[in-house]
């Protein structure tokens, strides 16, 4: 971390708040007006940095290596708007670190300072460790695009609550791995988080594993067995694909949800447990309500606090970011592959409707396709190929020139491969010809290109 340009304090602290702050567990920074930092607590410069390291310098400078504050340089400002509201604010950050980047809640509260002089701000921040970019936790959520940040912001908020949590989004866009964000980000941690694949269940079999049955309940059942609820008390239940629970059952669900309570098949007894619920489902639930297919009632109980999942085509510069990432666990150890720079154009041209499953698999296939240390665009162009008729297969043993790899279309015209506005303008920046043979290369007429152009620069 630079040490950057230091400033001027416009006010000593006073000994009593600092303190207060070096007795609080949580990483703590005290602040003026002026975004300068006047001291920082014991458990900060654990894991931050040294006290040295930071005070005298401004906020921004250290979070976020900017000469400007926040809302100068195109991120949300807590401290702006603490002082414009006089009240406490939270934004979610991604932060330097010694250890690298990663994501960390702020609130920032107000003081009022001594005699009406100027006040301070305290700066409390907690990590989310289940979306840094760095370490073993880079196996969690993983992304910097406006729509992720967005989404995971959503995510700090409702995680330290007991609010019920429906997930939604299309399949392959990490619906279970935000299910495990907001339990390990809640009170609930240490306990169990116990996740029911409702849409493998069948009905006939579906209250006794969600509730448990007692011994002689239904043929077969020789001993009294615990349901998935029980496993999850004082826990998180993770009712994935909550759309596919039967009719009859979800009136059950409802009342486990209200009172807490709940009774296992065969059993008078009611028993009661403590849990969180995290739903999730690639279903319209409204619209199932409006056919009378999923109760009124059980949706509003299950979306207090609902989330949207961005598809990766929604997600503008993730793409990189997560192949890099997903490569190192789909290659077993002790081998390492790298990527080159053409193989992540390749890869980020693609528009993946199944999301980031899809491009976990494709390079899982990737992977096996390449004999050495370097994953180059061939090795992308033949995973894609795979499972294609050869009436398909377009430039598999015959590459494309380095230009057309820049182009980011793995070697299939435009008309086979939904380019996306990004991959588009790398084209344009990698291409030296005429706009004619830039068509050419693309596979697509030139009327064709003239309008994605248009279309570009209107969006500008």
């Amino acid at each position: 971390m630079s040490r950057g340009s230091a400033v001027t304090p416009s006010t000593t602290p006073p000994p009593e708040l600092v303190s207060f702050l070096e007795s609080l567990a949580e990483p703590h920074i005290l602040l003026d007006v002026g975004y300068c930092i006047l001291a920082a607590n014991a458990a900060y410069r654990r894991q931050f940095g040294s006290e040295s390291s930071v005070v005298g310098r401004t906020c921004h400078a250290v979070s976020h290596r900017f000469n400007v504050p926040c809302d100068q340089a195109g991120e949300s400002c807590p401290l702006a708007q603490a002082r414009d509201s006089g009240r406490c604010e939270r934004v979610l950050h991604l932060h330097h670190t010694p250890l690298g980047e990663e994501y960390v809640q702020i609130e920032l509260t107000p003081v009022a300072g001594a005699n009406n002089g100027p006040g301070f701000f305290v700066e409390k921040m907690v990590p989310l460790p289940v979306a840094a970019q760095h370490g073993p936790s880079a196996h969690g959520l993983i992304g910097r695009s406006p729509a992720f940040q967005k989404m995971l912001g959503l995510v700090a908020r409702v995680a330290p609550s007991r609010a019920a949590v429906l997930l939604m989004g299309e399949s392959g866009t990490g619906k279970e791995l935000v299910a495990h964000a907001v339990h390990q980000s809640s009170s609930r941690a240490r306990r169990a988080l116990v996740p029911v694949d409702c849409a493998s269940l069948p009905e006939a079999l579906f209250e006794s594993e969600l509730f448990g049955h007692e011994k002689g309940a239904f043929t077969g059942a020789t001993q009294a067995r615990p349901g998935l609820v029980e496993a999850a008390d004082g826990g998180t239940l993770f009712l994935d694909e909550v759309g596919d629970i039967p009719l009859p059952l979800q009136v059950k669900l409802l009342r486990l949800l209200e009172t807490g309570t709940y009774r296992r098949v065969g059993s008078t007894d009611q028993r009661h447990v403590d849990l969180r619920v995290v739903s999730a489902t690639h279903r319209n639930l409204q619209r199932m309500v409006a056919e009378g297919r999923f109760r009124e009632d059980l949706y509003y109980r299950l979306s207090i606090f609902p989330i949207y999942l961005p598809p990766l085509r929604e997600r503008q510069g993730d793409r990189a970011l997560l192949a890099h990432a997903l490569l190192e666990r789909v290659v077993p150890s002790p081998r390492v592959l790298q990527l080159s720079d053409a193989a992540v154009a390749l890869l980020e041209a693609q528009r993946y409707p199944g999301n980031v499953r899809e491009l976990r698999n494709l390079l899982e296939r990737t992977a096996l396709l390449c004999d050495g240390d370097a994953i180059e665009a061939e090795h992308v162009q033949q995973a894609l190929a795979c499972g294609l008729p050869p009436s398909e297969e377009r430039g598999v043993s015959d590459p494309p020139p380095i230009e057309a790899q820049a182009l980011a279309i793995a070697g299939l015209p435009l008309r086979h491969t939904a380019m996306d506005d990004d991959a588009l303008r790398r084209a344009l920046a990698a291409h030296q010809g005429s706009r004619v043979a830039l068509a050419q290369q693309l596979g697509v007429s030139e009327r064709s290109l003239y309008r994605r152009l248009k279309a570009l620069n209107a969006k500008r």
